[in-house]
């Protein structure tokens, strides 16, 4: 059995259900705050959209440690 595909196909996945519920948890957190602050709704939703940013890095991370250990 080939480790490095093991290797690729955990860092991919990991990353990509650790974005995912990482986003989910800040789109429930910043449509709750609208709903109780709708006039700071702006702020909220800038906020958040950053959030969504900084959170999506870690896919991409995963999938540049994938093919790193899918081609080393």
């Amino acid at each position: 059995m080939d480790y490095g595909v093991l290797a690729a196909a955990l860092a991919v996945g990991l990353g990509a259900l650790g974005a995912g519920i990482g986003n989910g948890m800040i789109v429930s957190k910043t449509i709750e705050g609208i709903a109780r602050q709708p006039e700071l709704q702006g702020k909220l939703q800038t906020t958040m959209f950053i959030g969504v940013g900084i959170v999506e890095v870690v896919p991409i991370i995963g999938v540049v440690i994938g093919f790193l250990a899918f081609f080393a």
